[in-house]
């Protein structure tokens, strides 16, 4: 399994929200590069990067800062927040993105997911933030009417292999992942599924390696130092998974 450490980047710094809600901001680097050597140098392997200023106003905003952390690291990263089209995923891979998240555009632009996957492949992933079970869209600000677990099985069916799974009501709460719908995700898909939300301790860690989910997102546990022994725990939980 896959430990991702999130970057998020609003107004140009290096925060986390709570529940995604902007009122509960907390700031932990103010350059967002510094996190991402960090990381790096205690033992990362890949690392979740989320312009949270593109996710809210619906385009990106943050690629000098993007391609700055590429520029900074040589392990790859994967990108979300207010990609919403082919060119926006075109001008983010050309920036040295590994994979791509889509999130808004699962439900409001199917075509673009289709066409996304047929050129792009496993460079795609798309998010699924969740609230009591359905897809919440435009940085967490609405949620649809789309079951999360349909959307799931209608994405894989489109092609897709790699799925990031945010429980909206856990994140940022340090009280542990939604294992019920993640069990109910592993049982209903054949996906990669990478889980972000709630991820508070090793043994949240080890339980999703022992499901056999691709990956995991920590965040807000790192970043207070909750989760310590980084390096260790990257240990404990990797696997032979490729890095594509």
């Amino acid at each position: 399994m896959i430990i991702f450490p999130a970057i998020d980047i609003k107004n140009g710094r290096c925060v986390r929200l709570t529940q995604g809600n902007q009122k509960y901001e907390e700031v932990f680097y103010d350059n967002p590069v510094d996190a991402a050597m960090l990381w790096e140098k205690l033992g990362a392997e890949y690392l979740h990067v989320v312009d949270l200023d593109g996710a809210f106003c619906g385009q990106p905003q943050n690629k000098h800062i993007v391609k700055n952390i590429i520029e900074s690291v040589d392990i790859p990263l994967q990108l979300g927040g207010g990609i919403r089209t082919i060119k926006d995923i075109e001008e983010v891979i050309s920036l040295g993105v590994k994979r791509v998240i889509l999130g808004t555009a699962a439900i409001s632009n199917k075509e673009l997911i289709i066409n996304a996957l047929k050129e792009y492949g496993d460079n795609i992933a798309v998010s699924i933030d969740a609230k009591d079970g359905y897809a919440a869209i435009n940085g967490w600000m609405e949620v649809s009417n789309k079951n999360a677990f349909d959307l799931a099985i209608e994405l894989e069916r489109l092609g897709l292999r790699y799925l990031i799974y945010t429980d909206i009501l856990k994140d940022g709460m340090l009280s542990g992942p939604n294992f019920e719908h993640i069990r109910l995700l592993k049982n209903k898909t054949n996906l990669n599924i990478i889980v972000s939300g709630g991820i508070s301790s090793a043994d949240d860690l080890l339980e999703l390696k022992k499901l056999g989910v691709y990956g995991a997102i920590v965040g807000k546990a790192l970043y207070t130092g909750q989760i310590k022994d980084f390096g260790g725990i990257v240990l404990a939980c990797k696997e032979d998974y490729s890095l594509s």
